[in-house]
């Protein structure tokens, strides 16, 4: 097989996407729709599900909320009915969670990020692993964790607590799946722009008393290049792990920053 066709996703591929309506998530949508890939994405925002089917035919979708049991079933019926199989799962559905010190953080706070960012990536791993398990080309698994995954972050416990967990979760599926042929990886993407993290960089400037832009120097200091990641970089990423130039990788973090070393 060429060069260019290793790196290329298989035409055809049963994507299921979560938190795909937006983001990272959208990206990851749209660049598999670029192979030739059948995408059904899942999204708390409705309007946006509904406007990026509309936008792009080869996406379907369902409003859902992630942390809700019964919504994760709808979802998995809906993929069944659109789809007809599963090949690819990104676990990508993940909030900020607040910002602030371990004893200002409102336990409620903590319960919702951790429903969101890993307890959700459990729910929908379950459910799609007998479908995966009949993929005929190899199943693929891909959770988004973050480079707050493999580092600490002071005052975002609650979220770099989810990312950490999901690479544990990730090496062991792997392990798990890997005699099934279901190959499972996790993504850290590193300070990526686009809203959210401006959101995040907003909260800690104003819980310093510094500047927005104070403030998002001080997080480009930290990265080799003094650029943040962008989401299509990190699609490319997935689509890489998805493709058959990926088909020896599994249990593995993927980092996709440029020399973070602290946050």
């Amino acid at each position: 097989m060429e060069a260019l066709q290793l790196l290329t996703p298989r035409a055809g591929l049963r994507v299921l996407i979560t938190g795909g309506a937006s983001g990272i998530g959208l990206a990851i949508a749209k660049a598999f729709v670029s192979t030739g890939a059948r995408v059904h994405v899942c999204d708390i925002d409705g309007k946006a599900v509904d406007a990026l089917a509309s936008a792009l035919p080869a996406v379907t979708g369902t409003r859902a909320n992630v942390a809700e049991a019964a919504d994760v079933a709808r979802v998995f019926d809906d993929v069944e009915r659109e789809l007809g199989g599963l090949d690819v799962l990104i676990n990508n559905a993940g909030i900020a969670g607040p910002t602030g010190g371990i004893d200002e953080i409102d336990p409620a706070d903590w319960e919702k990020t951790v429903d969101v960012n890993l307890n959700s990536h459990f729910q929908f791993a379950r459910r799609a692993v007998p479908l995966l398990r009949q993929a005929p080309d190899g199943g693929v698994m891909v959770f988004m964790s973050s480079v707050a995954g493999r580092l600490g972050y002071g005052f975002r416990t609650p979220y770099s607590a989810t990312k950490w967990a999901l690479v544990g979760l990730a090496k062991s599926l792997a392990i798990e799946l890997g005699p099934d042929n279901i190959r499972v990886n996790a993504v850290q993407p590193g300070i990526v722009k686009g809203p959210r993290m401006e959101g995040v960089i907003a909260a800690r400037a104003k819980q310093l008393g510094l500047s927005y832009e104070e403030m998002e120097a001080r997080y480009l200091e930290k990265i080799s290049l003094r650029r943040m990641v962008t989401q299509e970089e990190i699609a490319a990423s997935v689509l890489f792990l998805s493709s058959p130039a990926g088909s020896a990788i599994s249990g593995q973090a993927l980092s996709v920053c440029r020399n973070v070393e602290t946050l």
